[in-house]
This record gives C-alpha cells, structure tokens and sequence, in this order.
C-alpha cells in the first residue's frame, strides 16, 4: 500500500467512525424523547414548579443483615429558581438538608452544622436524590454529557431492553439505563462507580398526575461480568405531590 492510499484508507475510517458515533447519538436522544414521553412529557416536567415525595431506604451488607434504614421526606422546588431539602429522623434527632439556591445548609438537632467538607458531601447527596427523581428527563439536559445506543440488551430477567450508556467523563461514573422497547418506560439501569458495579431494578412504578415516577427500586451489587452478587439496597417511593405550573 502506497503512502497515499495509506493516508485516504485512515480519512475513510475516521469518517466512517463518526458517521457512526453521530447516528448511535441520535437513536439514543431518540430513545430518551420516547421514554421522556412516556414518563409524563416534556412539557409538563418544564411545567413543574415543585415536587415532593417520600423515599425509604434499607441498606444490606453481603450476608443479608441490615447496614442502615433511611425513611427521607424529600421536596425541590425548580421556580423561580431551583431549590430542596432532604429531612429524616435517625436516633430521635432530626436531620434536615437544605440547598437553598446558592448554599448547602444542614442542621442535627436544630443545631446547624458548619464544616465545609461535610457540607460538600451533603449536597453531593443532595444533587444525587435529584439525579434519581429527574430521570429521564435530565438525561437530555446534562450538558457534556456522551450519549451512546448500545442496541437491545438481554437482562438477567429475560426480557430485552434498549439500552442507552451515559458518560460524562473519564473521571466519573459512567451509567447505562435500560427501556422497555414497547413502552420506552425505565426498567433498570446500570452505573460503574471508581470501586463497585451495581444494577438497579425498577420493580414497579408509581402514576401521578402526569408522570410516571419510580415505586419500588432494588439494587444489586454485581461482577464485572454483570453477575448479581448480592441485594445492597431496596428503596421505596411514595406518597407523591406535585405542583404543575398552569398555562
């Protein structure tokens, strides 16, 4: 092969690669707009002025036994400007996490908590209760954000889903979720954090208003295979209320 045809044979992969990378992107938006759809539409989520629900939380440790059990009320309000709180009781002493627009706030107890590091990892937690409850429509508003189709996916279930893998980075999580090819409706996904693999299942669904929110989770730590190696978490939604901007 002589040097120029060398040359023409690396211009045509390159081309041939984006081609590619650029058509797995559209089905995966694609796919996000049908499931955005079918969990309530866009129009009411940009619609949304608050919305408030209640999460349960049981953590298990490899053999079975309880780690930890978590009962949160948790509200954001997205207008005029996006805000929330996460509330529990643990011991008898109130904990409540406040995101007030600009800052982090917590208090234990009604005696408010100053440290910045603390503060830091309570709004991680507090972006990430988000995350979970905004899905599928965050997934279309993340900016720097690769969206991969990466075909049907057999699930240990049996049953095929679309699955669309969402990376925001080498030095992030990189997360895979999984839709009903009929429906588009969320059943699971997957995320790789820096040291464990888990799988989510969304057991059932809970209808209200227009939307189409999570019911009960449960989640799996799993191999790199993907083999389920033991329940790590169950968590449970309920109690939902909203309020819906009208036109």
């Amino acid at each position: 092969m002589n040097h120029k045809a060398g040359i023409f044979l690396m211009g045509l992969l390159s081309f041939l690669m984006v081609c590619c990378s650029q058509d797995s992107e559209k089905r995966a938006k694609e796919i996000l707009e049908k499931s955005i759809e079918a969990h309530g539409g866009q129009q009411a989520w940009d619609n949304l002025e608050s919305l408030k629900f209640r999460k349960r939380t049981k953590l298990l440790l490899e053999d079975g036994s309880v780690e930890s059990e978590t009962d949160q009320w948790i509200q954001f309000r997205m207008k005029p400007y996006f805000e929330g709180s996460l509330s529990w009781t643990s011991d008898s002493v109130e904990h409540i996490s406040t995101f007030d627009g600009t800052e982090m706030k917590y208090t234990m107890g009604g005696n408010s908590v100053q440290n910045p590091d603390f503060l830091k990892s309570k709004k991680k937690d507090f972006d990430a209760a988000y995350y979970v409850i905004a899905q599928p429509w965050k997934l279309l508003q993340d900016e720097n954000v690769t969206l991969t189709y990466e075909g049907q996916k057999k699930l240990d279930t049996g049953k095929l889903a679309e699955s669309v893998r969402v990376n925001y980075g080498p030095e992030d999580d990189v997360w895979w979720f999984y839709f009903d090819p009929l429906s588009f409706e969320m059943i699971g996904n997957e995320v790789q954090l820096k040291d464990h693999r888990s799988y989510i299942v969304n057991n059932s669904m809970v209808s209200d208003g227009p939307f189409l929110f999570y019911g009960i989770r449960t989640s799996y730590r799993i191999d790199e295979n993907g083999n389920k190696l033991y329940v790590r978490a169950a968590y449970e939604y309920s109690d939902f209320e909203i309020n819906i901007q009208n036109d």
